[in-house]
């Protein structure tokens, strides 16, 4: 049976990367969750108080960054310069700073090569903005997620609930999406947007449960089951 390279695109908080993680565990895929990698840039500039703009600060620190996937008691990780990050990633700070950085060009090169790079043939389930336009343009294949504003901020919401983190009210979440949502869609590179051949999949009112049954049946069409 082919393994695939599966892209799940969409706007922030649609659920894409619940969706792309349950899809690798139920296929035993791989799980790259691209949005962190860029979480990371984002950590380490704000750490070194760098402001979103190229320079040879940024390069320097693209070129000494290691980023490494590991799945750690079945939960996926991200360990950045071998540092296990995820709380940090999830920041107010990052959240607020992510899509500035995420537009710079050099962030955006350095990031897709990595991306690419994690296709070993073995079946692959990557969630972004750009990955069944850019960085995976021939993925098997691609779904783009969406989901209504309010159900978007509400889950946001709920996620950082969860973290113990309660510095945001609905408002502000919903501020910062909309405004999240401009950015990527309008940056010069890259911007994110529906791949023509991808499957849309709008999850307002789908269990977790739901929107991955629904995606298995189109991941049995492609492989001709």
């Amino acid at each position: 049976m082919k393994a695939l390279v599966i892209a799940v695109d969409g706007f922030a908080s649609c659920g894409k990367s619940t969706l792309a993680r349950d899809l690798a565990l139920a296929l035993g895929y791989r799980y790259i969750d691209s949005g962190a990698m860029y979480r990371a840039v984002t950590y380490l500039m704000l750490k070194e108080d760098l402001p979103p703009v190229e320079s040879p600060e940024l390069e320097r620190l693209l070129g000494q960054l290691d980023l490494q996937f590991r799945s750690h008691n079945g939960v996926n990780q991200l360990l950045v310069n071998r540092l296990e990050l995820t709380t940090e990633l999830r920041s107010k700070a990052v959240n607020t700073a992510v899509s500035p950085v995420s537009t710079l060009p050099s962030v955006r090169l350095a990031m897709v090569a990595l991306q690419r790079s994690y296709d070993d043939g073995h079946g692959l389930t990557m969630d972004g903005r750009d990955i069944g336009t850019h960085v995976f343009p021939e993925a098997d294949l691609k779904f783009f997620v969406c989901a209504r504003p309010e159900i978007r901020a509400a889950r946001r919401q709920a996620e950082l609930l969860a973290a113990g983190d309660s510095s945001w009210t609905f408002e502000e979440i919903l501020q910062n999406q909309a405004e999240r949502d401009f950015m990527d869609s309008n940056r010069e590179f890259a911007p994110l947007r529906r791949a023509d051949d991808a499957i849309d999949l709008d999850n307002s009112d789908l269990s977790r449960q739901e929107q991955l049954t629904w995606a298995l049946e189109w991941v049995q069409r492609k492989q001709g089951l």
